[in-house]
């Protein structure tokens, strides 16, 4: 089968097409024909020697998730048949035409998702849903602050806090603000020329957001713990504005607040499943629906992975970018 495989760090030119040997499913595991993946910001660290795969295999293949037909079964599987749409998240391997994964970790594609478009859904929609309602507990009625708003992560975030019926504020550049609230942003802050802090303040009259999800870090730690209401709860799942920074723990205390540290690539297969059912459970309806949707910004072959990166790296997207496999 075709792969990206790296097998060297660097810019996006050591991405290289490469067959390899198609794997085989385990007794609980499916064999997944993959028709779509899409990029995360964790596939660039990756590429750059940055974030390895935690569950490494004889090749060192990128790909959080995937959408594609189910090949074959293990011997024990019972919730999926050959010819079955599915999608999900794995540790790695999306980046290729046939991959294995637990059944239980694998979701039935949405009627209302087109098959190519679903390959979109589920590392963001998991992660924001897990960050925002599963750790930091946001409720209807509540406020959230979502940071990088147009990103991937940040489009699913805005709908999920609609579907629910929280309020959500939102930073990004000036460009992105009308996207953001169509999607059903209540504030979008420009972080070149605004405030975050005192656009919550406003928005709450003084008393803060309920949950912060971020992906940026660095110089936000600070000023994000100034927008929490009493009892509040940041969830940093990323760091694309640095690991460190110097934090005064002083005023996160007497807010009772507590920072979260989260992602979901290393976490054990017992913790991967136990998501993915209650996601399952709680949000994929909302697809069918029409609460939740995709947001794609642009497609790229899988010979044109490079490029893809490139594209990514210059953070012009809005969305998704979605590599089609097969």
């Amino acid at each position: 089968m075709r792969a990206v495989v790296i097998t060297k760090y660097g810019d996006p030119e050591v991405l290289s097409i490469v067959e390899v040997e198609k794997p085989q499913p385990d007794t609980n595991e499916i064999l997944v024909k993959v028709r779509a993946t899409s990029l995360n910001r964790a596939d660039l660290l990756q590429r750059m020697g940055l974030y390895p795969d935690p569950f490494p295999g004889t090749h060192e293949i990128p790909g959080l998730e995937f959408a594609g037909t189910v090949e074959s079964c293990g011997e024990q599987v019972k919730s999926f048949k050959p010819g079955d749409q599915v999608m999900g998240i794995v540790s790695g391997g999306g980046y290729a035409e046939y991959l294995v994964v637990h059944e239980q970790q694998a979701m039935r594609v949405p009627t209302k998702v087109s098959f190519e478009d679903a390959g979109a859904i589920p590392e963001v929609f998991i992660t924001a849903w897990d960050a925002l309602v599963c750790q930091g507990n946001l409720k209807s009625g509540g406020w959230a602050l979502v940071h990088a708003g147009a990103s991937g992560v940040g489009t699913a975030a805005i709908q999920i806090c609609k579907a629910i019926g929280a309020n959500v504020i939102v930073t990004c550049s000036s460009g992105k603000r009308d996207a953001c609230l169509s999607l059903g942003a209540d504030l979008a802050v420009d972080y070149k020329t605004e405030d975050f802090v005192d656009v919550c303040k406003h928005a709450t009259n003084n008393h803060g957001v309920n949950a912060v999800l971020d992906v940026i870090g660095g110089e936000y730690l600070n000023k994000n713990v100034a927008s929490l209401a009493l009892k509040g709860t940041i969830v940093q799942v990323g760091l694309m504005g640095g690991g460190t920074t110097p934090f005064n723990i002083s005023a996160l205390m007497p807010k009772r607040a507590q920072l979260i540290g989260t992602v979901l690539r290393p976490r054990p297969l017992e913790e991967k499943i136990a998501v993915t059912q209650r996601f399952i459970n709680e949000i994929l309806p909302m697809f069918e629906t029409g609460k939740l949707r995709p947001v794609i910004d642009s497609r790229y072959s899988l010979v044109d992975i490079a490029n893809a990166h490139r594209y990514m790296e210059t953070n012009a997207s809005t969305g998704k970018i979605v590599i089609d496999v097969c």
